[in-house]
């Protein structure tokens, strides 16, 4: 069977091209072509044609297929759903701010985690993605909007850690100087709590941006609306990010959406308030995104307000989310949930191709 050659690192590549005879700078030559989103060996035009026809004997090259593209009409937010080669579907989006543009990236098909808000989780975890998969999602939202890509967050579909060594490689391959080269402080990975994944992140010192998604400050509500705090609890969760906090000297960052009379009284307030002091975190405060499939509600704006007053007053550093794509199924998961609703996937991918 023929090798993902995107997946590989450039030291993977000399050691490949080695066998083959070829000197050692070719393995950086290729690497760049796979960097600007190449689709096929034939492309590479430094490479001999021998070279290149043996190349696509014993490898391929992962080009994701746009199935459906919307663009906000407010803030020009874009969201993508890109078919892959096995016919599954992911999102990606891209959001543009005054310091760059960002991009949203999905990590598995699907998600176990469970979270009761979550369209993504809907249907459980199918497969996780390759390490090209996920820089083809950078890769070719970049190519396609014709924004440059300065950020990357990894907070799409899945739950990055619980694909824990292709993210890793991921990282790699997106950092390297001679791929797309953006540097660790402007990613942010967000995990909905696997405590010993993040003690293992914590010894790789990355320096990127870790987020938790916490959305409660007690296991009590924590669990009820995230599975995944069960067997885990919250004293464990904020002793974890403490441990990554000394280990890499990075700001943890808890991602809190307001649930309407779920996690949103003052209590609850007061509670997240004393959980962000302790773990020295930041709290970002997100609008909860209607998702149909799904009973709840974004919190009132009185209660928002109130609580943002609250976690002032105890001196906790908090923003607001602002909310971009709201005409564009900004919700994680939707777009996929929708295009897996038809029966007939070839008719549907007819159905989705459009902008």
């Amino acid at each position: 069977m023929k090798a993902d050659i995107k997946s590989m690192l450039p030291e993977e590549l000399e050691l490949a091209l080695k066998e083959l005879g070829e000197p050692k700078y070719r393995a950086k030559q290729i690497f760049t072509w796979l960097s600007r989103g190449v689709s096929s060996f034939d492309e590479m035009s430094n490479l001999s044609k021998q070279l290149r026809s043996t190349l696509d004997e014993r490898f391929f090259i992962t080009v994701p297929q746009c199935i459906r593209k919307q663009v906000s009409q407010i803030d020009g937010t874009i969201k993508y759903l890109w078919q892959l080669a096995d016919g599954n579907a992911i999102e990606t989006v891209v959001m543009s701010y005054k310091h760059g543009n960002t991009v949203c990236i999905s990590s598995q098909v699907g998600c176990r985690q469970g979270c009761a808000f979550c369209a993504s989780t809907i249907g459980g975890l199918v497969r996780n993605l390759e390490p090209s998969e996920m820089l083809d999602e950078v890769l070719f939202s970049q190519i396609d909007s014709g924004k440059p890509i300065s950020n990357i967050v990894l907070m799409g579909i899945g739950e990055p850690l619980d694909n824990f060594n292709n993210v890793m490689r991921f990282l790699e391959l997106v950092n390297h100087p001679d791929g797309m080269n953006i540097g660790m402080r402007h990613i942010s990975l967000s995990t909905c709590g696997l405590t010993e994944k993040i003690d293992e992140l914590a010894e790789r010192d990355l320096q990127l941006t870790l987020s938790i998604s916490l959305h409660a400050p007690d296991d009590d509500t924590r669990s009820a609306i995230m599975p995944a705090n069960r067997g885990r609890g919250v004293d464990l969760l904020i002793d974890s990010c403490k441990r990554y906090f000394e280990r890499t000297g990075r700001r943890i960052s808890f991602e809190y959406a307001m649930i309407d009379g779920v996690n949103d009284t003052p209590e609850h307030a007061r509670g997240l308030a004393k959980l962000a002091l302790s773990a020295s975190a930041h709290v970002n405060l997100i609008p909860l995104n209607h998702v149909e499939e799904r009973r709840f509600k974004p919190s009132s704006p009185e209660n928002l307000k109130r609580f943002i007053r609250i976690l002032d007053a105890e001196g906790v550093n908090s923003t607001l989310r602002r909310k971009l794509g709201s005409d564009v199924d900004a919700s994680c998961g939707q777009l996929r949930r929708k295009a897996a609703s038809s029966n007939d996937k070839s008719t549907a991918a007819d159905n989705w191709r459009n902008e």
